[in-house]
């Protein structure tokens, strides 16, 4: 690599990137809907496993942003609180208090709540993966209720418990991709996070509606996805910015054709290799959960088109830890 206006890194190749948001039922707790119980649920029973047995088949190294809360098996609270080592977020969870759904029970008794057991499947992957974080309870770190002292807490729980299971943790993926706290992220020591795909839709903070529809004209109209550069946005933090989520099939998107997901994914990757950028995707395991066959039909022939550009030399697949630690490396080449 060679850096760029000592920010910015030209890749000397492509990269492909995955990045996955592990979080069960904790991000869409505050929508209440029956629905996502009931994919996080497939999540467990099925997804995980056909998840990692795929990116073991095409040797596909993935980072794995996974919620603090998933390292347990178990909780208690403490003197009538949960989780009293978290400063919450100055707002609810749909209305109730930020910890009152979480059960207090075990992975046995309340398996949504909890992943202990899958984080130990994702370390025993034979194909290595890398383990990153994705906050302790889904806080949405760009809103103003929540405090500097809620991020700081937030991570270093995650960083305790991934201690403690003999994970280092350096990779960052915002709950909802909103960028905030930068400067604690860089304090707790990691050294890059996911920001918001580079599209006027992602950037913009104009109505969740309109960005939407942008999103959905974009996929209908398969336009490719931006691809990107690793970019140091404060020293030794670095955005490797998403290029595309591989979104779910339920509710309306189930009428929108896998064909489509498959087509503009391909096109990112096509993109990465003749520019020497990444094409980093990105999901939540939960977006497999509905139309499965239909949904890991598609990832697998991204997978394998991923493969086939990695067998011709023109792509190389990497976390993105590794690809920041390269970034790293050709900026601090580029000093000497």
């Amino acid at each position: 690599m060679s850096t760029r206006s000592g920010a910015a890194t030209v890749l000397e190749r492509g990269v492909f990137t995955l990045s996955l948001d592990f979080e069960l039922i904790w991000g869409t707790l505050d929508r209440g809907q029956e629905a996502f119980r009931r994919a996080c649920e497939v999540e467990r029973s099925v997804v995980i496993d056909r998840l990692l047995g795929l990116l073991e088949e095409f040797e596909v190294p993935a980072t794995w942003c996974v919620l603090g809360h998933l390292f347990l098996d178990s909780c208690d609270a403490r003197n009538g609180h949960r989780h009293p080592e978290i400063h919450p977020p100055d707002y609810s969870r749909g209305g109730r208090g930020w910890f009152q759904d979480d059960p207090c029970g075990t992975e046995n008794s309340d398996p949504i709540f909890y992943g202990r057991s899958l984080v130990e499947k994702i370390k025993a992957c034979p194909v290595s993966q890398e383990i990153g974080c994705h906050s302790f309870s889904h806080p949405i770190f760009s809103e103003p209720g929540c405090s500097r002292e809620t991020a700081r807490t937030e991570l270093a729980e995650c960083l305790r418990l991934a201690h403690e299971a003999g994970v280092e943790m350096r990779s960052f993926a915002f709950p909802r991709n909103r960028v905030g706290h930068l400067d604690v992220l860089r304090e707790h020591g990691f050294t890059c996070y996911r920001g918001p795909e580079p599209t006027w839709y992602e950037l913009d903070q104009g109505p969740r509606t309109l960005r939407r529809a942008g999103h959905l004209l974009d996929v209908l109209t398969v336009h490719r996805p931006p691809v990107v550069v690793p970019d140091e946005t404060l020293p030794g933090l670095w955005n490797l910015p998403g290029s595309m989520i591989y979104f779910p099939m339920h509710g309306p998107r189930r009428f929108i054709p896998v064909s489509l997901r498959v087509a503009r994914a391909r096109k990112g990757l096509d993109s990465a290799a003749a520019r020497r950028r990444v094409f980093h995707l990105w999901f939540h395991p939960t977006n497999l959960a509905d139309e499965l066959e239909r949904s890991f039909g598609g990832l697998r022939r991204v997978l394998k088109h991923a493969s086939s550009l990695r067998a011709s030399e023109r792509l190389s697949i990497m976390t993105m830890g590794n690809v920041v630690e390269t970034a790293q490396r050709a900026a601090a080449e580029a000093k000497e």
